[in-house]
C-alpha cells in the first residue's frame, strides 16, 4: 500500500496545469500541421534563392583527357582531334546577359515564396482553432462529469429517503425501485463522462506534446464570457487580417508573373561564356622544346621554339526561337488560364470570409443571448427538485414527480454548460477569422 501510495503521490506530481495560451503555443511548436506548411515555405525561399543565382555569372571547372589512336600522324586516328593526347583543364565563366533585364524568374519565386508564407498562416489559425475547440471539450466534459456526480448525489439522497419511508411504512417499495433505477442510471453517467474527459485530452495531447500523454489539467475558464466588438469592426479587421485571402492575393500575383515568364519563350537568348586554362597536347603551361608538324599553321609547329599553352577564349551564342510547334503559345496560354482561376479563387475567398464572419458572429452572438436563459432554467430547475423532493417527503408528490425533477435538474445544467461551450467556441471562430490568435 506505501508504493501504491508514492507511485499515486508520483504520478500527481508530474500532472501539468495548462491555460488555453500556453496550450496555443505548444501546439504552435509541436503541430505537424504548421511544421509540414513551414518546410513547404522554407522550399519556397530556396526556389527563391536558386532563381536569384540563376540570374548571376556562373563558374564552373571542366577536367578532361582525350586520348586518340595513334596511326603515325600528328592527330592520330581522329583527325577531330589535334593530337593523340589531349589535356583540358578551364576555368569557364557562363552568363545569361538579358537575365539581367528579364526578372521575372525571381519575381515569380517570390511570390510562390509569399504564397508558401500565407499558407502557413492559414495552417498556424486552423491548428490554433481546433486547439481552442478541444480545449474547451476538455472543459465541458469535466462540467459534465461534476454534474453527473452532482445527479448522482442527488439520486443517492432520494434513494435514501425512499429507503428510510419504506421502513416506516410510508412509501411504496415500487418508489425504491425507481430511485435504485435512477442511481444506477447516474453511475453509467458518471462513467461515461470520465471517459469523454478522457478521449477529449488525448485529442488535445496529440497537438500539444511531441509525445503521447493525458496526465495534465486544464484551467477551466469556460464561464469567463466577453462581448465581441460590432460587427463592422470585427468584419474589417477579418479583412486586413485573413490569410486565406493574403493567400490568394499572392496566387494572383504568382499567376500574373507566371504569364510574363511564360512569354519569355518568344524572345531570344544571349549567352556568353569565356575559357581560361589549357587545352594542348602537354599538360604544362607552355612547351618549349619543338613539336610535331601539324600542318595547320602557317609554319612547321617544329621551327616554333615554344608553344604558349594556357591562355583563355570566349564566345557569345544568340539563340533565336524560331519555331517550336505552338509549344511556347500553349504555355503563355496555360499560365493565363492559372490567372484567371487565381482571380476567381480571390473572388471566392473574399465572398466566403464575408459569409464566414457573419455566420460566425451571428452564432456567438445568439449563444451569448442564450447563456443568460440556460443559467436561469439551471437555476429554476434546482430550485424544482429541492421544492419536489420536500413535498415528497411530506406526501404530496410522487417518486415519479421527483425523477422528473432529477431529470429536469441535470438537463438544465447540462444545457447551460452546452451553452457556454457553444459560445466559447463561436466567439473562438469569430477571433480566429480576426486574426486574435
Amino acid at each position: 500500500m506505501a508504493l501504491t501510495a508514492a507511485a499515486s503521490f508520483h504520478l500527481a506530481a508530474q500532472n501539468l496545469t495548462i491555460d488555453l495560451a500556453d496550450a496555443l503555443a505548444r501546439a504552435e511548436k509541436y503541430g505537424a500541421q504548421i511544421q509540414t506548411a513551414d518546410i513547404a515555405a522554407s522550399l519556397a525561399h530556396e526556389d527563391r534563392k536558386q532563381a536569384k543565382a540563376a540570374t548571376l555569372p556562373s563558374v564552373n571547372g571542366f577536367n578532361q583527357f582525350i586520348y586518340t589512336q595513334g596511326n603515325g600522324t600528328s592527330s592520330g586516328v581522329f583527325v577531330s582531334n589535334d593530337g593523340v593526347h589531349v589535356y583540358n583543364e578551364q576555368l569557364q565563366a557562363h552568363e545569361e546577359l538579358l537575365a539581367f533585364a528579364r526578372r521575372g524568374e525571381v519575381r515569380l519565386a517570390a511570390a510562390a515564396e509569399a504564397v508558401a508564407r500565407a499558407r502557413v498562416d492559414v495552417a498556424a489559425r486552423g491548428l490554433k482553432l481546433t486547439v481552442v475547440q478541444d480545449y474547451y471539450a476538455i472543459a465541458a466534459a469535466q462540467r459534465r462529469v461534476a454534474n453527473a456526480q452532482r445527479s448522482l448525489g442527488e439520486a443517492r439522497q432520494f434513494l435514501d429517503i425512499t429507503s428510510k419511508q419504506e421502513q416506516g411504512g410510508e412509501a411504496a417499495h415500487a418508489d425504491v425501485i425507481k430511485a435504485q433505477l435512477q442511481v444506477r442510471q447516474r453511475e453509467r453517467d458518471v462513467q461515461d463522462g470520465q471517459l469523454a474527459v478522457q478521449k477529449a485530452k488525448i485529442a488535445l495531447a496529440v497537438l500539444m506534446f511531441p509525445a503521447l500523454r493525458a496526465d495534465y489539467d486544464i484551467v477551466d475558464d469556460l464561464g469567463q464570457l466577453k462581448l465581441l466588438p460590432p460587427l463592422p469592426e470585427t468584419a474589417a479587421q477579418a479583412r486586413i487580417y485573413s490569410p486565406e485571402l493574403r493567400t490568394a492575393q499572392a496566387s494572383v500575383t504568382q499567376a500574373r508573373l507566371g504569364v510574363s515568364v511564360a512569354r519569355y519563350g518568344y524572345l531570344p537568348s544571349l549567352g556568353l561564356d569565356v575559357f581560361y586554362g589549357i587545352n594542348a597536347n602537354q599538360f604544362a603551361a607552355q612547351t618549349n622544346y619543338p613539336t610535331p608538324e601539324s600542318g595547320r599553321g602557317t609554319q612547321p609547329d617544329f621551327l616554333v621554339p615554344f608553344r604558349q599553352n594556357l591562355g583563355y577564349s570566349a564566345q557569345a551564342t544568340l539563340n533565336i526561337p524560331l519555331w517550336n510547334w505552338g509549344a511556347t503559345h500553349s504555355k503563355v496560354k496555360q499560365a493565363s488560364y492559372r490567372r484567371r482561376q487565381a482571380e476567381l479563387d480571390l473572388s471566392v475567398a473574399q465572398r466566403q470570409l464575408e459569409a464566414d464572419i457573419s455566420s460566425s458572429y451571428q452564432e456567438a452572438q445568439a449563444a451569448f443571448a442564450q447563456v443568460e436563459s440556460l443559467r436561469s432554467s439551471s437555476d429554476l430547475s434546482a430550485e424544482s427538485l429541492r421544492l419536489t423532493l420536500l413535498r415528497y417527503q411530506a406526501g404530496e408528490a410522487t417518486a415519479l414527480e421527483v425523477v422528473d425533477a432529477q431529470s429536469t435538474a441535470n438537463l438544465s445544467r447540462t444545457a447551460y454548460d452546452e451553452g457556454l461551450l457553444r459560445y466559447r467556441v463561436a466567439r473562438a471562430a469569430v477571433e480566429s477569422l480576426m486574426g486574435v490568435f
